[in-house]
């Protein structure tokens, strides 16, 4: 199963992200809203560069079968940006695609986000300094969050094959280089 093979093979990528955003601190109550606003910041530069680029990447299948209409993130996070009074930022860096496995590959490291982050957003709703906070991003599925992950595991468990396994690998480590490398 795909899923399997990039949990096993991006955990050392997941585990540098975890780090480089204090993830840490969310369970410790000790997470900042300048941390949070670093994380939304690379998360917002994550979408800008790659949402569309996956997007049009996939095939009509894909699209229907993932629900793509309900994945789209970047408008949810440039209301954050907005609240969080951060300035929309670009970035010199650069991301492209391949082929639709790659991005599959890409999206895995998205989702993966918005399932950690539902996590994040429930977590920080109870910490002290985050009141005002709205969390469109991070709960953008709010309770549909676990059947999401499911849907996009199990498409992507029935429908690639294990020779393009490495193309979805490398569409995820390219993501996830990008995404470790913005801030």
């Amino acid at each position: 199963m795909v899923s399997e093979y990039l949990k096993q093979n991006t955990a050392e990528f997941h585990d540098a992200a975890e780090k480089l955003f204090s993830s840490d601190k969310i369970f410790s109550k000790t997470f900042t809203l300048e941390d949070y606003k670093k994380i939304i910041n690379t998360n917002y530069l994550m979408l800008l560069h790659s949402e569309d680029k996956i997007f049009s990447s996939l095939s009509e299948k894909f699209s229907e079968k993932l629900h793509l209409d309900k994945r789209i993130k970047l408008p949810l996070i440039e209301k954050d940006l907005a609240s969080l009074a951060l300035e929309n930022q670009t970035t010199t860096h650069t991301l492209e695609f391949a082929n639709e496995h790659e991005a599959l590959g890409a999206m895995y490291v998205i989702e993966g986000s918005t399932l950690g982050g539902n996590v994040i957003a429930k977590q920080l709703s109870k910490t002290e300094g985050f009141d005002d906070v709205t969390f469109n991003f991070f709960g953008c599925y709010q309770e549909n969050t676990g059947p999401m992950w499911k849907n996009f595991k199990e498409v992507l468990d029935t429908e690639v094959i294990e020779e393009n396994y490495n193309e979805v690998l490398s569409g995820a480590k390219k993501l996830y280089t990008f995404l470790l490398s913005v801030n």
